[in-house]
């Protein structure tokens, strides 16, 4: 697509959320209950939520610090290292007593996937002794504990976005204050009380997405088209290039545009936390 040559500003986001190192198969199908598919390759990368969109921040210009948990052993210090290689102030990145989160994910040829989570280090996540300045944006997820996300929330001063995946009930509190949530059209339809946001931004896979305020359509964007290899990380990605955007100045649709474009770029790359370029490289030229 084209698009702007000029960069966008980039704004100050703080992601508290997990961090997993993903164990990903790729194999032709995707095995049914109690089958066993052989012929598979494997990686093993960096993931979890929190992870994954805070490295995503990073490389598309963000200036990101990340509140998290990892383990006393191997993968914890893999993820610090990688996260700060990636450009994210690791600080408040805590070492706990529990083992670094596990991702187990298998990818078919068509980039559809099963994930089983072992969250280890991720259910110690907290905020305490953490500051939030008012020009940060606060970025979660839901793959830590609510009453995390409730704390932050209630504490955060600037901009607050939530990832509300996995689909859980949402509190009147999360509801009242969260500026932005963001979801796939399945989470939307299992959390009816979303209808009931300020703004909500819905993805449709290939078919790009909408953003609603109030339960009413304001913008919406077409799907880029791409070759997908796995879609593991896409959402991620997209939820950091949304939050980014809209954080930069830019139109509600011309942000849903920008995003839609980095979750295509993260679909065509076999990494959870794939390269990118400068987020201005994705805003559509109007």
């Amino acid at each position: 697509m084209n698009v702007k040559p000029d960069a966008v500003l980039a704004p100050a986001l703080v992601v508290v959320g997990s961090a997993n190192v993903d164990l990903t198969a790729f194999v032709d199908r995707l095995p049914t209950a109690g089958e066993t598919v052989a012929g598979g390759r494997l990686s093993r990368d960096l993931g979890g939520k929190g992870a994954n969109q805070a490295v995503a921040a990073a490389k598309l210009g963000g200036r990101v610090r990340m509140v998290g948990a990892v383990g006393a052993d191997a993968d914890g210090a893999w993820m610090r290292e990688e996260l700060a290689r990636a450009g994210v102030d690791t600080t408040d990145l805590r070492q706990v007593a529990a083992p670094t989160g596990t991702a187990l994910i298998v990818v078919d040829a068509e980039a559809e996937n099963q994930i089983a989570v072992c969250p280890g280090a991720n259910e110690l996540v907290s905020p305490e002794g953490v500051a939030f300045a008012p020009d940060e944006a606060v970025l979660l997820q839901l793959e830590i504990a609510l009453s995390v996300v409730e704390n932050v929330v209630a504490r955060a001063e600037g901009f607050v976005a939530v990832n509300a995946a996995p689909a859980r009930p949402l509190p009147d509190a999360l509801l009242e204050r969260v500026d932005l949530f963001i979801v796939n059209e399945t989470e939307r339809e299992l959390m009816p009380e979303l209808a009931d946001a300020a703004l909500v931004a819905v993805t449709y896979g290939a078919a790009g997405a909408a953003l609603f305020r109030g339960g009413e359509e304001i913008a919406r964007a077409d799907g880029v088209p791409t070759r997908a290899v796995n879609t593991v990380g896409a959402g991620d990605a997209f939820c950091a290039a949304l939050v980014l955007a809209l954080q930069s100045g830019l139109s509600p649709r011309a942000a849903l545009q920008t995003a839609c474009a980095v979750g295509a770029a993260a679909v065509a790359d076999l990494s959870s936390q794939p390269p990118f370029e400068p987020l201005a490289r994705y805003v559509p030229v109007s």
